[in-house]
């Protein structure tokens, strides 16, 4: 499911498509405005994104490893170690536990968002490497996605298609100006989404039809098209989505 923000602040955009729009305040509250990496709040977000990295090289190392027994099982008792380190520091359920705790000072929701999101949070090993951002009237992204994603020989797995779209287009209705969460998505399987290859992703408000956004969204690896996606994405209120937060 994609998450809700609150409603941007910018100016509007006509198409033929629908009324957009685009968020015009700074890169540190809205980092969808371009592609590049939002620098980390702190010395500890810098840290936590650095640690990340490392499990996901972690993760793509297993999966393809030849290593013996022994050598596994003495980097298992060495990551022990430092699970237990890591464990002895107090622990935040969530990110409203995030935001609410020290007088705020882990960030807002958003920049929470940015850093620990299951899709492409910086901080977030489980992410896969995808950025995504707004151009104009238009969703982009990008992503490689190595071994650790194989489900066809050679192939994205397909649940793993499908994420990144809910999660692109997910962000692309920011474009809307009334951002919701996903009520569906209907994806169609091209050809096999190859691993390893930078994928392209392009995404489009096709309406706007009272609290339903409808985009239109496509993945290309090397200017092929994969896979493609319509999402439907049901807006809530502001207050709504303080009470769903809150109810945590």
């Amino acid at each position: 499911m994609a998450q809700q923000f609150p409603a941007s602040q910018g100016a509007r955009i006509g198409n033929a498509r629908a009324t957009v729009m685009i968020d015009t305040r700074p890169h540190f509250l809205n980092p969808f405005l371009s592609p590049d990496i939002k620098p980390p709040l702190d010395d500890e977000w810098a840290a936590k994104r650095e640690l990340a990295e490392l499990i996901r090289k972690l993760t793509a190392t297993l999966v393809t490893t030849t290593s013996d027994a022994a050598t596994l099982r003495a980097a298992a008792a060495s990551l022990r170690e430092q699970l237990a380190a890591l464990d002895r520091a107090p622990q935040l359920a969530g990110r409203k536990a995030f935001e609410q705790a020290d007088g705020g000072r882990y960030g807002d929701w958003r920049s929470l968002s940015y850093e620990l999101s299951p899709l492409d949070g910086k901080s977030n090993p489980l992410a896969a490497p995808l950025i995504t951002w707004v151009d104009g009237d238009s969703g982009h992204g990008r992503a490689t996605l190595g071994w650790a994603y194989e489900g066809p020989p050679g192939s994205v797995h397909g649940g793993h298609v499908c994420a990144l779209f809910d999660h692109f287009l997910g962000i692309a209705q920011i474009m809307t100006g009334q951002p919701g969460v996903t009520g569906s998505l209907n994806v169609r399987f091209h050809l096999p989404t190859p691993l390893n290859t930078e994928l392209e992703l392009l995404g489009h408000v096709k309406e706007v039809r009272g609290r339903n956004n409808i985009l239109t969204g496509e993945i290309r690896a090397n200017g092929v098209l994969t896979a493609s996606c319509e999402g439907v994405f049901v807006h809530i209120s502001s207050e709504r989505f303080l009470q769903l937060r809150e109810s945590v």
